[in-house]
């Protein structure tokens, strides 16, 4: 693989100062090439100036060409130039290698301006990070690097500023816009006590935050790096076009030193001709086009998906999301909320529901379960009571004496016990809370978690380009049908606990065939060893989660799992221009490999076959930047 484009690879240029003295170069000896061929004067003036100008535009090549031999880089593009050009001067065509010298530093200085513009228009799109933040001394807002802020330090952050540190609002109100991060428009509130994550806009308001990461810790410093970073985990493609430019360098360097040398030796004369035609074949030969462009299409794919809330975290992730073969979704916290709350209530026996709400309120009372806080939490008003008697029943419920009066909340089994006769419904969502007053049955109150609002659109999204996709939860097979039933999700396993969800991962893993790749997505916390046992593991919610962000292969920064969908968008639309990039650039350059060999194509337009095409790649991959769209 040839040097120069292995510095591209890595998304290093030249230099601003070796660019900006390029145009200067090229102006003076465009200027003396016209002089060298209008002039009259003898040949050896005509030669110097020729000489003059080559050097004025490649010295630098020639230059690099030789520490790259040293190096033992034998095959990287200056030394292909180096060569070409000096063997037209061998042959004296002095016009073409001086022309062809510009046209490659012109094509260079093009192309490097392109790949500029790429990152610019990346890092533009990921705009998270705050230049300072607000430090109050002797009453006035002293700015500072957020690197120098320190852990527990008060920050202010007034309106059209950013956020510049994770930690939590100590004072005031504020409405943020939290779309660089989210990709959500819709503003949010943060008020004392919420926490406040770097990135966010303060859009209205003045609000005071004790910061509790340091600046490389906090979240927009993880996302930036995640993002500039992402080469970690090459996909497939980049594999491939590395191992390509590897061995194909040297087998057409190979392939144009025959081509000078043996149709002379057949054909009795014209060596200069096929001399010629070897340069040209070496000129072409770098495969520039495929290292710069493919690498630059995944990183603008990624950066397009960061700037929708979704971090992927290598473009290996990217190119596995764009061919999902089974895509398999916790449950709780994932497709639901994972916040209980009280979805039904039915009561019987002339009861309200205010009054049965009240009843089960005040029975669990003195409960710390989450079922009690729910049904605490849904009762508008527990009215004060002193129970003489409360007794918890282990996977029972609560049995409470109130005002002499005994008051049973819980499971069938906790009214058969006692000899409730009650009205049980065929099918619910949620666990069953029946409610008795002295034997008297009063009703029952379903307590479930809910389904969050974009879950069914997102799986009906899903469903165009996924085939298999799979629910695992650790609720009753009741609740997880329910759940799956109204999502439309067929494959459901329930009652599983975390180790039973690596199992259950496992062999669906091994089921899977054709190359096709298995998603997990969790909550990123509860789900972290079934996240590291898929082929990706998403981790929903994750906004300011470290371990969310260590575990998974790909976050989605808000709680929308309607971003899922637009990931494998992404990623599809990515992949299909880093393909059209591979076809362009091994389509261009065979095509102009043999023309080369036929003396069809001149050393000019071999140099178009190499920064040429660079720069339509590289060009091409721009678009990966408008994938979500």
């Amino acid at each position: 693989m040839c040097e120069h484009c292995h510095s591209h690879e890595h998304g290093k240029t030249h230099t601003e100062k070796e660019r900006l003295s390029i145009i200067p170069r090229i102006i003076a000896a465009i200027i003396i090439l016209i002089l060298a061929v209008i002039t009259d004067s003898n040949s050896l003036v005509k030669f110097m100036l020729f000489l003059s100008a080559y050097l004025i535009a490649g010295s630098d090549v020639l230059l690099k060409a030789i520490k790259n031999i040293f190096k033992g880089k034998v095959f990287d593009e200056n030394f292909l130039m180096g060569i070409a050009t000096l063997g037209a001067f061998a042959i004296k065509e002095f016009p073409e290698a001086v022309t062809v010298m510009v046209l490659y530093q012109l094509g260079e200085y093009l192309q490097d301006k392109a790949v500029e513009k790429t990152r610019d228009s990346i890092i533009e799109l990921m705009d998270i990070r705050a230049d300072y933040a607000n430090i109050e001394e002797n009453g006035q807002l002293i700015r500072k690097a957020p690197e120098d802020i320190n852990i527990n330090d008060v920050i202010t952050v007034i309106t059209g500023e950013k956020i510049p540190l994770d930690g939590i609002v100590i004072e005031g109100e504020a409405l943020v816009d939290t779309s660089a991060l989210t990709g959500e428009s819709i503003p949010r509130t943060l008020k004392t006590g919420d926490s406040a994550i770097s990135g966010f806009i303060n859009k209205n308001g003045v609000i005071k935050i004790r910061v509790t990461k340091k600046f490389t810790d906090s979240t927009v410093s993880k996302i930036l790096e995640l993002v500039e970073n992402q080469t970690g985990r090459k996909a497939k493609s980049e594999k491939f076009i590395t191992k390509f430019a590897r061995y194909y360098t040297p087998v057409v360097v190979l392939g144009a030193v025959l081509l000078a040398v043996i149709p002379p030796l057949f054909t009795g004369g014209g060596f200069s001709i096929w001399f010629e035609r070897g340069l040209t074949f070496l000129v072409i030969s770098c495969p520039c086009a495929l290292v710069i462009s493919i690498p630059m299409g995944f990183f603008a794919g990624i950066g397009a998906a960061s700037k929708c809330g979704i971090l992927i975290k290598g473009s290996s992730y990217l190119e596995a999301l764009s061919h999902i073969g089974t895509i398999v979704f916790d449950k709780t916290g994932t497709l639901t909320k994972g916040v209980f709350k009280v979805t039904k209530s039915e009561p019987g026996n002339g009861v309200t529901k205010e009054e049965l709400l009240l009843k089960a309120a005040m029975a669990e009372k003195y409960s710390n379960h989450p079922i009690a806080q729910s049904l605490k939490e849904a009762c508008d008003e527990i009215v004060e009571v002193k129970a003489d008697e409360i007794s918890e029943l282990a996977g029972l419920g609560v049995k409470a004496r109130i005002n002499g009066e005994i008051i049973l909340a819980g499971s069938k089994g906790l009214m058969e016990k006692y000899g409730v006769q009650v009205n049980s419904p065929e099918t619910v969502n949620g666990t069953i809370v029946y409610v008795a007053q002295e034997q008297k049955y009063l009703g029952y109150i379903v307590i479930s978690d809910e389904i969050k609002e974009d879950s069914a659109f997102a799986i009906s999204e899903i469903k165009k380009e996924v085939n298999d996709i799979v629910m695992l939860s650790g609720d009753t097979k009741e609740s997880a049908e329910f759940t799956a039933k109204e999502l439309g999700i067929e494959k459901v396993f329930a009652g599983l606990l975390p180790q039973d969800k690596v199992f259950k991962l496992e062999e669906l893993c091994e089921e899977k065939s054709g190359g096709k790749s298995i998603v997990f997505v969790g909550d990123g916390i509860n789900d972290a060893p079934v996240l590291t046992r898929a082929d990706i593991g998403i981790a929903m919610g994750a906004l300011g989660s470290d371990s969310a962000i260590e575990a998974a292969d790909a976050v989605i920064l808000d709680d929308k799992i309607s971003k899922i969908p637009m990931g494998i968008k992404i990623a599809k639309k990515t992949m299909l221009i880093v393909k059209e990039n591979i076809v362009l650039a091994i389509g261009i350059k065979v095509v102009f490999l043999i023309l080369g060999a036929m003396g069809i194509m001149t050393m000019w337009g071999a140099v178009f076959a190499d920064t040429g095409v660079t720069l339509l790649a590289v060009l091409n991959s721009l678009r990966a930047l408008r994938a979500s769209e």
